[in-house]
């Protein structure tokens, strides 16, 4: 029987994320449950992001993090509190089809404009976070346009 340690999640840890094709993504962990992808892809765990350069940020699942699937390769602190929440993201009400937007923990009424270019609020599994970073946007329609 093998056991996979749990690891304890820190803001600014970055994470190696296993692509299909043997390349290697990361993802800096945010606040609010979120991690930051890299635009960056690197050829091996070591071949990490030099600069703070992201394609995404979303929410993540915990589970994700903690299952020792991706591998935590360094640590990088933020600067500052406000650095390390994420950006707003846009929430649209199912049933009312009203906008919202989120960020720091509060939600405000906001238009369809306002939503406009903003990531869409959602909590991502591993293999959609993949999906999107391998260039399948299957998980990623934009319900504003």
């Amino acid at each position: 029987m093998t056991s996979t340690k749990r690891k304890r999640i820190k803001l600014g840890d970055v994470y190696a994320v296993p692509l299909p094709d043997g390349r290697f993504a990361f993802g800096r962990r945010f606040k609010d449950a979120s991690i930051a992808i890299y635009r960056y892809i690197g050829k091996s765990v070591e071949d990490i992001p030099q600069n703070e350069d992201y394609q995404f940020i979303v929410g993540i699942y915990d589970d994700v993090l903690k299952s020792g699937q991706w591998t935590v390769v360094v640590n990088r602190p933020f600067e500052d509190e406000d650095e390390a929440w994420p950006p707003p993201a846009c929430v649209i009400d199912k049933l009312s089809g009203g906008y919202s937007i989120y960020y720091k923990g509060e939600m405000k009424r906001a238009s369809k404009q306002e939503c406009d270019g903003l990531e869409i609020a959602a909590v991502w599994e591993a293999e959609h976070i993949i999906d999107r970073i391998m260039g399948e946007d299957k998980w990623h329609k934009d319900p504003l346009k």
